[in-house]
């Protein structure tokens, strides 16, 4: 009896087919770097289960022509969705994965889960008239800017979020969609997006979303480290020197959030008497070159990668991969960066690649569609 594929390794080939980055065997092998017999493996159980087809064949490079492969147009769609403290970016993901439409909405996250699920609902119910009329709903997944325990869906002590502390959103969103559910944290889960997207990657990544608050989370054999309670990862917590007296939205003081997250530039701009006093105004600011913003934010930057270089010290990833609204700025990514190198061992940078998010805005999106197809009871085919 052949040993089962791994779920990584079988969502990623689906991904790749959805997203058109392959569409044959050869294509599979050069974008998951694993041995032919690998991907034969990976195909053969795919079209014995039905969720791939086989069928022409493609442009001959030297060789026997390639056989076609595609995903079978399954009925239904998966509702994905990340909030923030102000917006949520609502998707409609197909079955097989690849996103199909995506909205960003305004919300209030203060306003407590009640309206905020409403939204999250209205925008389902727009989205799929628009591009899903008459498909089924097959899963819903919500990524939250707080700690969640995994896969319970419960949240814990989040300091952004009053009034959503001890909320069970897993059992809240069943009752209200009656399809299974998964709750994550938004950092973790944006971290499993953007290594599903980076399909080449085949180490440890060390993932931070950097915008409102800072989150992190390390992706280890291609398995999100979670931590007793899967709790594990948020460094906007973790006091730093330079924060000093600052109050922090945790109620405790000097946290690396006060100095180098999203928030505290924008307390930092209008303490200067800047107009810019969110996160989008902060990446139109540098962006405009305003002297003032690239110096703040530069500054946020090399003291997210002081914060980070114990981490790389301590775990030697094979890369820092920044996401979130910060990661849209060069000047934040280029100081993170250069603080690591000059932070960390020679031996710990040496082979390792620090960069900004590919799988950019949609990566919560992404990783959401992953875990239901990974570990809720989501029929597919």
């Amino acid at each position: 009896m052949e040993a089962p594929i791994s779920a990584t390794l079988r969502d990623q080939t689906l991904h790749l087919l959805a997203s058109g980055a392959a569409s044959s065997r050869a294509d599979l092998i050069e974008a998951l770097q694993v041995a032919p017999s690998t991907v034969t493996t990976v195909v053969r159980r795919l079209l014995e289960e039905g969720v791939i087809l086989e069928e022409g064949v493609g442009r001959s490079t030297g060789g026997r022509r390639p056989r076609i492969l595609r995903l079978r147009e399954a009925e239904g769609f998966l509702a994905v969705a990340e909030l923030g403290g102000r917006h949520a970016r609502v998707g409609l993901c197909a079955p097989g994965g690849g996103l199909r439409a995506t909205e960003e909405v305004a919300i209030d996250i203060a306003a407590g889960p009640g309206d905020v699920f409403d939204v999250v609902a209205a925008t389902v119910t727009r989205l799929r008239s628009a591009s899903a009329p008459g498909e089924p709903l097959l899963g819903v997944g919500v990524a939250l800017p707080g700690p969640v325990e995994f896969p319970h869906g419960r949240l814990v002590g989040p300091a952004r979020m009053p009034g959503w502390s001890g909320v069970d959103a897993r059992a809240d969103l069943s009752a209200r969609f009656q399809v299974p559910v998964v709750v994550d944290n938004d950092a973790k889960a944006a971290a499993i997006g953007e290594y599903v997207t980076r399909s080449r990657v085949a180490g440890d990544m060390i993932y931070v979303k950097a915008g409102t608050g800072i989150g992190a989370c390390l992706v280890s054999g291609g398995q999100i480290y979670r931590g007793g309670r899967g709790l594990s990862g948020d460094v906007t917590h973790v006091p730093v020197a330079e924060g000093g007296e600052r109050h922090c939205s945790c109620g405790s003081r000097g946290c690396l959030e006060t100095v180098a997250s999203g928030a505290a530039l924008a307390r930092e701009l209008a303490e200067q008497g800047s107009s810019a006093t969110t996160v989008a105004e902060i990446v139109t600011a540098v962006g405009d070159a305003d002297p003032t913003a690239v110096t703040m934010v530069r500054h946020a930057g090399r003291l997210l990668g002081v914060a980070l270089s114990g981490l790389v010290n301590f775990l030697n990833p094979d890369s820092v991969v920044i996401g979130g609204a910060l990661s849209s700025l060069d000047v934040y990514v280029a100081a993170t960066r250069g603080m690591l190198y000059e932070r960390c061992l020679p031996s710990m940078t040496q082979s390792l690649t620090i960069e900004a998010s590919i799988a950019g805005p949609d990566a919560a999106l992404v990783g959401l569609g992953h875990l239901l197809r990974t570990t809720a009871d989501v029929r597919l085919s």
